[in-house]
């Protein structure tokens, strides 16, 4: 069979020859690190100078009164959750296709992760499914904006609303983007962020909530710091917290990395439109379209839906290890859907308090399913931050894909 040779992945000349660094920073960054190093001042158990300073600069850019940074963003929906005032076995809404954090982490506040559905169109999870999942246990939604795109907060809302419920906003993926005008993370009860490397605002490691409730504010800002509470003595601890701060050198790279995040969300949300152009005139490929309120899309992840029945008949996996080695910078996106992970079909619990009749076994949700396994494939975010010219060789490269294993024929055709 011929192995149409001239594709990378077999020997070919790569379509995209460029690379795409991440994360960006310059000799501002390395001054900022070294004054502090210089300082000999790396910690901060007062939480105050530029740590302090910085969650001031996020607030004010996320359009809130409060920020707490933390270690990481899995503990930042930790301290949510906490704060929100969930008790073992309360129930909290989660979409399954997530990182495990999202789900992991109502598991480590002793109460039940409920999966729903996702949006055939969006990926985000499904209003409707949130509604008909809420029980007299529901305490808590979390939507997750996910690759930055805006989930339907008007409709989650209503219905948090209506039945008393707090949202959780988890936006790992959304630093910068906006739905209808308002930044994503300040329209729910809390928004929780994450800085680790691949993320669009980045530290390495870290993570924030940012609320405009005072209350929530001093709950997280007391379970963040070891139960301290402000204005108490350093060793008066109210609340069953832990040392969950983040350092001063975290904090001015955040800060001068900040600087840059509204230029960079606008450049891939620029770049993300004109390559949904691109794409919807290749056959086989959708772009997840846009129009559900995504005023400002941050494109941590591009996604789009893959058809195999448009190109020969290549599973998935196959061509998106075509696309890499054409030089595209991409991912075949998770395996299969959170409620699938050991920790939920073994329920290896542990010591929390999770219900023994919870059991994930029958959990399906037909959409996350075919995402994983059919359709979603990734473009990552550092990629979006290239040209218009980018964006047209990431398109060359696919259509390249396309026309090379069309030309091989069929078992039938042999």
């Amino acid at each position: 069979m011929n192995q149409h040779t001239d594709l990378a992945i077999h020997g070919g000349a790569k379509t995209v020859t460029r690379t795409f660094p991440w994360p960006i920073f310059d000799e501002s960054e390395v001054q900022a690190v070294m004054q502090i190093v210089q300082s000999g001042a790396w910690g901060n158990p007062d939480c105050k100078g530029e740590v302090e300073a910085f969650e001031k600069e996020f607030a004010a850019y996320c359009g809130t009164r409060y920020a707490v940074s933390c270690v990481n963003g899995s503990v930042s929906l930790r301290l949510a959750l906490i704060a929100c005032g969930v008790k073992p076995g309360d129930e909290v809404i989660v979409p399954p296709y997530t990182f495990i954090a999202t789900a992991s982490t109502v598991i480590e506040a002793n109460c039940v992760p409920v999966f729903v559905d996702i949006d055939p169109d969006t990926y985000n999870i499904s209003p409707e499914a949130i509604k008909a999942a809420i029980t007299e246990r529901t305490r808590v939604i979390i939507p997750v904006h996910f690759g930055g795109q805006a989930c339907d907060m008007d409709r989650i809302m209503d219905i948090a609303r209506r039945h008393s419920l707090r949202v959780i906003e988890d936006a790992a993926h959304a630093h910068g983007a906006e739905y209808k005008g308002r930044k994503l993370g300040s329209i729910g009860d809390i928004g929780s962020f994450s800085f680790q490397s691949s993320k669009n605002l980045t530290s390495g490691e870290g993570g924030i909530v940012v609320t405009n409730d005072e209350q929530l504010y001093q709950m997280m800002a007391s379970l963040r710091n070891v139960g301290r509470m402000e204005g108490g003595q350093w060793y008066d601890h109210y609340n069953p917290g832990c040392n969950y701060r983040i350092t001063p050198i975290q904090a001015v790279l955040l800060s001068h990395q900040l600087k840059r995040l509204e230029e960079q969300t606008r450049t891939r949300n620029s770049n993300g439109l004109y390559l949904n152009k691109l794409l919807s005139t290749i056959d086989g490929v959708t772009p997840l379209p846009r129009g559900f309120g995504d005023s400002l899309h941050s494109y941590h992840l591009y996604i789009f839906k893959y058809d195999k029945t448009q190109f020969g008949g290549v599973p998935k996996d196959e061509f998106v290890a075509m696309l890499a080695a054409e030089g595209v910078p991409c991912f075949k996106g998770y395996p299969h859907p959170l409620y699938r992970q050991p920790l939920f079909q073994q329920k290896n619990f542990m010591c929390y308090a999770i219900p023994d009749e919870v059991d994930y076994s029958s959990v399906f949700c037909p959409v996350a399913e075919q995402a994983c396994s059919e359709e979603a494939v990734w473009i990552l975010q550092h990629a979006m931050l290239g040209t218009r010219e980018d964006m047209e060789s990431f398109a060359r490269a696919i259509f390249k894909i396309q026309e090379a294993v069309r030309r091989v024929p069929t078992p039938a055709a042999l």
